[in-house]
C-alpha cells in the first residue's frame, strides 16, 4: 500500500460529463491504499481461505426480480463481445451479453479461465463481493472524495491522473479503448481485455491503473447530484472526508428493479473518446449493486486511525 496525504483538492470537472460537475473544493484525510487492484491472485487466497461464493456464482433470488421469467434466474454474469459492425451507441444491449456461469474464475463464460491471468485485476466482481474481501484483509473500500483525492497524484485539475495531454511521448498511459467503440479495437496499447496491473506507468502517487483497466468500486451512493449529500459544500467551509447521498436517495427513479447504486471511478479498458471518455479521474459512473461484469474490479484503503 502507499500512503496518501490528506489535503484539499479540487474535486470534479466541468468539461465533460453533466454528472460530474461542479468543480468544488473539499478535504480529505490522509490513509493509505493499495498500489493495484485486487489482482486473481489475492482474491485466490481469499476464497481459499474463507471458501466465500461471489454474487455471480449463486442463482438470482426469484424474491429480487419477480417479473422474471424463473428459467432466467441463473447464475452468471454480463460479459462484454464486440460486435462486428458500428450500432446504436444508445443500446448497450449491442454489447452486453449475460452469460450464464460466466464469473471471476471464468470471465468469459464456463469454457474460459484465469490461468496466466493470476496478476490481472479480479471482475466479475458485484459491491457486496468487494466488501467481503476487504473485510477479510482489515481493509474497506475508498469514498469517491478518497479514490479521486488518491488517483490526482498531487495534479490540481488536470484531464487525466497524467496530466492535459492524452498521450505523453507517444506512449498510451493506460489500458482503455483505441478505435471506435465498440466494434473496432485497434490494441494500440497492446491489449484487447484487462492487462496485468502495474503494465502502465503509475500516477505521481506511486499508483497503478488509476485510469483504464478495470472500473473500481467505491463505498459511495451515487446521484446524478455530486455535490448532494456531505459533499455540499456550505459557505463557511470546504467539505472534509464528504459522503454521497444515501442508500434510498441512489435509486433511480426510471429503474423498475429499484437497485441502489455505487459510484464507480476510473474507468476501463472498454472507456474510448467515442463512448464512456471516462478513463478521468473526475469521471464517474452508477452501477447497481447486483451488478458485475468482465471490466469491473476494486481497490482497497485503510483509514488512519
Amino acid at each position: 500500500m502507499i500512503w496518501i496525504p490528506g489535503g484539499t483538492f479540487t474535486m470534479g470537472s466541468d468539461e465533460f460529463y453533466p454528472e460530474e460537475a461542479p468543480t468544488r473544493e473539499v478535504s480529505v484525510d490522509g490513509f493509505w491504499m493499495d498500489t493495484h487492484h485486487v489482482t486473481n491472485a489475492e482474491f485466490t487466497e481469499f476464497v481459499e481461505d474463507t471458501g466465500y461464493t461471489t454474487f455471480a456464482e449463486r442463482p438470482p433470488n426469484p424474491d429480487d426480480y419477480p417479473d422474471a421469467d424463473p428459467d432466467n434466474l441463473v447464475a452468471g454474469s454480463a460479459v462484454f463481445t464486440s460486435p462486428n459492425h458500428p450500432v446504436d451507441l444508445q443500446n448497450p444491449n449491442q454489447w452486453w451479453e449475460y452469460v450464464p456461469d460466466a464469473d471471476w474464475r471464468h470471465p468469459l463464460g464456463p469454457d474460459s479461465s484465469i490461468e496466466g491471468k493470476m496478476n490481472h485485476p479480479v471482475v466479475h466482481v458485484a459491491y457486496e463481493d468487494a466488501v467481503a474481501y476487504a473485510e477479510w484483509a482489515g481493509k474497506t473500500l475508498p469514498t469517491e472524495a478518497q479514490w479521486e483525492r488518491a488517483a490526482r497524484g498531487g495534479l490540481e485539475q488536470k484531464r487525466f491522473v497524467w496530466g492535459d495531454d492524452h498521450v505523453v511521448d507517444g506512449q498510451l498511459m493506460a489500458n482503455t479503448w483505441q478505435g471506435q467503440f465498440p466494434y473496432e479495437n485497434q490494441e494500440l496499447d497492446g491489449y484487447e481485455r484487462t492487462s496485468p496491473v502495474g503494465a502502465f506507468p503509475p500516477n505521481e502517487y506511486g499508483l497503478y491503473d488509476m485510469a483504464g483497466n478495470a472500473w473500481q468500486w467505491t463505498r459511495d451512493w451515487y446521484s446524478d447530484d455530486p455535490t448532494a449529500g456531505s459533499s455540499a459544500s456550505p459557505t463557511c467551509c470546504t467539505p472534509t472526508n464528504p459522503r454521497g447521498v444515501s442508500e434510498e436517495q441512489s435509486i433511480h427513479p426510471q429503474d423498475p428493479t429499484r437497485v441502489p447504486r455505487k459510484v464507480l471511478k476510473g474507468g476501463s479498458h472498454l472507456c474510448a473518446p467515442n463512448y464512456c471518455f471516462r478513463y478521468r479521474p473526475a469521471a464517474r459512473y452508477p452501477e447497481p449493486i447486483d451488478t458485475s461484469t468482465n471490466h469491473v474490479s476494486f481497490r482497497c484503503i485503510v483509514e488512519e486511525v
